[in-house]
């Protein structure tokens, strides 16, 4: 059992990383890439088959991971990891409201864009920052490191508003108001208005509730047939934690709006692809493409009734999963249209990934480059962590570790999932409970134990009560003060 005085030690820790401060000091040479980062909102990893753009343009010229994941399944901390490289535990972004999550959450003071931008890059990002952000917004803070800033008040397809580097400027409904196809006009005008090497993050709100599609796009994929997994609308739940027992079974009106809204985000997704086109246009044209590193990823997946739960943040594959394809023809990357199965890429990856193709310094992280094993010549992970703080939906504070082999989870409650991917690759059969898995259950527990540390805030459970009652006391009050003191030196006029 961990002390009251080692949990503190730990807690005041993360007030001060040890890359907090760092900055890269190196200059971008004159054969640096440009970077071209692209985050849909809500996608999940078995959609990329409706997108022929990408179907034929990047993944059929590049690198696909069929095993990529976030290591906390929603969008603020997703996203947070992905400019920063960290899990939640190291930047502190948990959830989507505070404490410990939200945009003022987030120390914006060195993230791949610093990075990027001290080193020469001209850099920007066009859609969704980070949830919470609109009060900065309108009150026209821009985050550091970025050259062009056109930026979601409010993230959305229709009736949005955008700053455009401070200033913000609004949109209706009409047929040339759809946010995607605004952004990506924004995009290409930067591509093509720019010289020097380029890092440009283009994170549309597709397709994200309520999925609105692109005009033109209304009627695409009719004939879609619903999706029914073993793990739809999940008839025994006796094995799995009170959270999911609690649910119901699914209507038949919610079986309806579940189909039709996964109908929606196929064809939001359309818009999408025709803007990746747009992109990969732009880079031709410029003379950039042969040199540009194009990944695209999404910051989350989502449920369609799986286990009858029709969200995210759930420690299940439709949640964590998410597409990863990279492209960068300069790198020689073996056979176009490559597969790397069995690879586990995380979110946390494509910061250093990014930064180590742009042959920049950065801070420490806790994921890794991926360039060195898509050269074939590095040792790879074979699990991670995933996180999750309890917010406003009733999925209780968990970490968890996935392998290649096992899922395994333990909610702050007491409660344990193991689930034998192999042989159960829908999450049906909870094995925490079966003696003949005890071996197995016992090597994931003592692994978890190593990855997850530090715990989530609060996080405990019946044979560990020193941690919440540590975080629960002057680490919380230490920490939250931190953050308080980082939202009130963006914003010295503002509500305190």
């Amino acid at each position: 059992m961990r002390s009251i005085v080692a949990v503190l030690v730990g807690a005041l820790a993360l007030l001060c990383p040890a890359h907090a401060g760092a900055r890269p000091s190196a200059t971008v040479s004159d054969a640096a890439p440009d970077i071209v980062l692209i985050v849909s909102d809500d996608q999940r990893f078995d959609t990329l088959w409706a997108m022929p753009i990408l179907t034929e343009r990047l993944a059929a010229r590049g690198v696909t991971f069929p095993d990529a994941f976030v290591t906390n399944p929603l969008c603020c901390p997703s996203r947070a990891s992905i400019l920063t490289g960290n899990y939640s535990h190291t930047h502190l972004v948990y959830r989507q409201e505070p404490p410990f999550g939200r945009y003022e959450w987030f120390d914006d003071r060195s993230t791949l864009a610093t990075w990027l931008h001290d080193a020469g890059y001209r850099t920007g990002l066009f859609g969704k920052y980070l949830d919470g952000y609109q009060h900065a917004a309108v009150t026209g803070y821009l985050p550091p490191g970025w050259d062009r800033w056109v930026a979601f008040v409010h993230s959305a397809q229709v009736d949005y508003s955008l700053t455009f580097d401070g200033e913000v400027r609004s949109y209706g409904h009409g047929p040339a108001d759809h946010a995607t196809g605004v952004l990506a006009d924004q995009v290409v005008s930067f591509i093509r208005g720019s010289s020097g090497p380029l890092f440009v993050e283009f994170t549309p709100s597709v397709p994200h509730a309520p999925a609105i599609p692109s005009p033109g796009d209304e009627d695409a994929f009719a004939d879609l047939e619903p999706a029914r997994p073993p793990s739809f609308d999940e008839a025994d739940v006796s094995d799995k934690p009170a959270w999911v027992r609690a649910l119901p079974r699914l209507s038949s009106a919610q079986i309806s709006a579940i189909d039709a809204f996964r109908q929606d985000q196929y064809r939001s997704l359309l818009g999408l692809d025709r803007a990746l086109g747009r992109i990969l246009d732009a880079l031709k044209e410029t003379g950039r493409l042969d040199n540009t590193l194009i990944v695209f990823t999404s910051d989350n997946g989502i449920l369609h009734g799986e286990h009858r739960w029709t969200k995210k943040e759930a420690p299940y594959e439709e949640a964590i999963r998410v597409p990863l394809v990279m492209r960068w023809d300069a790198a020689g990357w073996g056979a176009a249209g490559t597969e790397m199965p069995g690879t586990l890429a995380l979110n946390i990856d494509l910061a250093p990934t990014i930064a180590d193709a742009a042959g920049i310094p950065h801070p420490a992280t806790d994921g890794r480059s991926l360039l060195p094993v898509l050269a074939g010549n590095a040792r790879w992970r074979s699990d991670f962590l995933v996180e999750h703080l309890e917010g406003t939906n009733p999925i209780p504070t968990y970490c968890a570790v996935r392998s290649e082999r096992w899922m395994y989870v333990r909610y702050t409650t007491g409660e344990e999932e193991l689930y034998d991917l192999r042989e159960d690759p829908y999450e049906l059969e909870n094995l925490a409970a079966n003696p003949a898995d005890r071996q197995v259950l016992e090597g994931r527990r003592a692994r978890l134990a190593e990855l997850c540390s530090p715990v989530p805030p609060g996080y405990g459970d019946r044979t560990d009560t020193s941690v919440p009652i540590a975080l629960g006391a002057l680490g919380v009050l230490v920490i939250v003060e931190a953050a308080l003191a980082r939202r009130r030196a963006r914003n010295p006029g503002g509500a305190r």
